[in-house]
């Protein structure tokens, strides 16, 4: 019995140590930091990732469990660097999987370049749904030259569970925990590392002048940035180039002190070469840099600025490039600092200029704000740099992508201080904004309907005393949206949210009464909360006796513009076109062609109705342009979410990111389709009365012109 114990432990040292001395934690194994993942694993998407004890070998797999409503998605991933040569990359893996259904589940393999994934597969073709105990799957692709990141992951795509283990990844049949690595030369930005810990920067009070100067130098930073051909070429760390610049900078005298400053700066980085390409304007643009800020310089900051702008940059860049086939930004080697949750005085000035210089020089829609962008960088640098937390830090970040009106445009990950700030407990009911007021319009779980004691159509006046109006125009600032109908979708349920399991509310019944009750609330993941009715009901679509309708006020799940808008154009007929940066002339906007949608040997001779709102965002957008080019459509509803074109990602200090919309989205004929949205033929806007009837007043109206002769 000593014996076999002994053997036992032996082996058990065995495993460990050779699991201990692999490069990459494939297996799930090494887990020792008190965190969801074990090491190098990181989340994409929406759903619960988790280490389970359900393993195919050894202690540990990787979990996903999908939300109630299944809308979504969630990957558990491992990013490892290209360090490889060869012709062919293949990724095995295990993966058991339980009640999977409206999507699938997989291995995920990608391998980028530049930014770009130029080789992937996610086995999403291949259907696997269902309950299935551990099974292997393989993914095989070509790969590429000049491959830079490979990311390997399991995916589960709708509702269900799936486990994942001992993942293997080879190249030429070789397994690249023992495959020798090619060195590749580190570009000189690639080495710096001398704030990686801090800026060493702290700011005291700041006076007027220091204000105006740290507006110029966000601008000038930006600018030399985006066009010096040194920096382009990766030589320099341009963030800790700024923090160490700053010291001196802040001791300036005066202006010219302060101009001579810049301008030796600028020299040290290098003798710039005479440029033969550099095109000052095209022909076909529709907005040029805006340079007039170097021109109000005076001489000799302006002259050298000018010069820089006359020989900048041209082709790869080390910070920016544009995405192949669609032409929107890739912001590159974008260091987000995960390890700063509260990133320091300089750091937080960094995301500032960063932010603003990103949005100046390569967000289409910069002519579109209600407020002058120039203006926000000396509006600002107050707020990023007094912010006395990481709250604070999150919500004065929220509120500066708030100021470019994109619905795309958000939070979308690393702001756990502003989830806290909104409450982490849910109210069980679904709220709308219905003839500007807040209206109960369902329940996420049926059975909880008698313990909410509310019924649909009831309108909430005030929460915890205080009246929804004013709650809304005081957290408005911190709803990015294109413009105010989708801002109300998105504040409508976490108006209701707390960090306590119960609020007092004051709404006006059915009959006309104002009541006062304590509504209680409860974990997001006890209710079934959703924000398109079709999540709900599983379905998006209503046959209608044989007449065709399209229902978009939802987020599409394939994209259908061509596949489908076909059917309905007899001639080719153009219906959308775009503007695109320009990485060798930042800021410059150039309209492309028209794309048309083609016609089909045989065309649909009824009537295509639309049915549009506020959810239908983006693709929708995108959707509903290229319906309305058909000979017999018409679109019903209301302002859609105004935030069209394929989303550029953002990362800033602290492990925040955001998105932009990334190209310009217009009809043939210029008009703008970003905050206005989608304009229906026919406005129809559901009423509170409707709702508490249960009727859908779009569809009513959808139906009524169908059947029309």
């Amino acid at each position: 019995m000593k014996i076999i114990l002994l053997v036992a432990l032996s082996l058990v040292s065995i495993l460990c140590k050779a699991q201990e001395h692999q490069k990459y934690n494939l297996g799930f194994e090494i887990h020792k930091e008190k965190k969801s993942l074990s090491d190098g694993w990181f989340i994409w998407g929406n759903y619960l990732l988790t280490i389970d004890s359900t393993a195919h070998s050894g202690e540990k797999s990787g979990k996903i469990t999908s939300d109630l409503t299944g809308s979504s998605y969630g990957c558990i991933a491992y990013k490892l660097p290209a360090n490889y040569t060869g012709t062919t990359i293949k990724l095995e893996g295990f993966m058991k999987i339980k009640n999977v259904e409206d999507g699938f589940a997989g291995l995920l393999l990608r391998v980028d370049v530049n930014g770009n994934s130029v080789a992937f597969d996610n086995m999403k073709s291949q259907n696997i749904t269902g309950t299935q105990d551990w099974q292997k799957y393989t993914i095989t692709l070509d790969y590429p030259k000049g491959a830079e990141e490979i990311y390997i992951a399991g995916i589960l795509v709708g509702k269900g569970e799936a486990w994942f283990d001992d993942f293997i990844l080879s190249i030429d049949g070789q397994n690249v925990q023992t495959l020798k690595e090619v060195e590749k030369e580190l570009l000189k930005a690639q080495k710096d590392n001398e704030f990686d810990n801090g800026s060493l920067l702290t700011f005291s009070d700041l006076t007027s002048d220091n204000l105006d100067n740290l507006t110029l130098l966000g601008r000038v930073w930006g600018f030399l940035k985006y066009h010096h051909p040194e920096i382009a070429k990766g030589n320099y760390n341009w963030d800790y180039e700024l923090f160490r610049f700053l010291p001196k900078y802040l001791e300036v005298k005066n202006n010219n002190e302060r101009d001579l400053l810049i301008v030796d700066w600028i020299n040290s980085l290098g003798e710039i070469k005479k440029c033969l390409d550099c095109k000052s304007t095209d022909a076909n643009a529709k907005f040029n840099p805006d340079l007039k800020w170097i021109d109000d310089q005076f001489a000799p900051l302006k002259d050298k600025l000018l010069d820089i702008h006359k020989n900048r940059s041209q082709g790869k860049h080390y910070y920016i490039g544009m995405a192949q086939g669609v032409g929107n930004p890739d912001f590159k080697n974008e260091n987000p600092y995960t390890n700063m949750s509260y990133p320091d005085d300089g750091f937080r000035l960094l995301s500032l200029f960063r932010y603003w210089n990103m949005i100046h020089y390569f967000f289409p829609y910069k002519h579109l704000m209600n407020e002058d962008w120039n203006n926000k960088l000396g509006q600002y640098i107050h707020l990023f740099i007094n912010a006395k937390d990481e709250t604070e830090y999150e919500l004065t970040a929220v509120q500066l992508i708030g100021d470019i009106h994109d619905t795309h445009a958000n939070l979308w990950g690393g702001h756990d201080k502003i989830r806290e700030w909104k409450g982490t407990y849910y109210p069980p009911i679904h709220v709308r904004f219905i003839e500007d007021k807040l209206v109960v319009s369902d329940y996420y779980n049926e059975n909880l309907q008698n313990v909410v004691g509310l019924k649909v159509g009831d309108i909430i006046t005030k929460i915890n005393d205080r009246p929804v109006d004013e709650i809304v125009k005081e957290k408005s600032k911190y709803y990015p949206a294109s413009n105010v109908p989708t801002r109300l979708r998105d504040m409508s349920t976490d108006l209701l949210r707390s960090n306590m399991d119960e609020i007092e509310i004051e709404y006006i019944s059915q009959d006309g009464k104002s009541q006062n009750k304590s509504l209680k609330l409860y974990p997001k993941d006890s209710l079934n909360i959703y924000q398109w009715y079709s999540q709900k009901n599983g379905k998006s679509y209503k046959l209608l006796d044989n007449n065709i309708g399209f229902d978009i006020r939802n987020y599409p799940s394939t994209f259908v513009p061509f596949s489908l808008g076909s059917f309905f154009v007899s001639t080719s007929t153009p219906f959308v076109k775009f503007t695109n940066g320009n990485v060798n002339n930042p800021g410059e906007f150039t309209f492309t062609e028209n794309l048309e949608i083609p016609s089909q040997d045989k065309t649909y001779k009824g009537k295509l109705v639309v049915l549009v709102n506020e959810l239908s965002q983006s693709q929708a957008e995108y959707t509903a342009m290229a319906f309305s080019a058909g000979d017999n459509t018409t679109i019903i509803g209301s302002t859609t979410a105004g935030a069209d074109g394929n989303v550029s990602t953002i990362m800033l200090p602290g492990g925040l990111r955001t998105m932009i919309s990334g190209i310009g989205v217009y009809y043939p004929n210029g008009e703008e389709t970003q905050r206005i949205g989608i304009v229906p033929d026919i406005e129809v806007k559901p009423t509170i009365e409707g709702i508490r009837q249960g009727r859908d007043e779009l569809l009513e109206k959808a139906i009524e012109i169908i059947l029309k002769e």
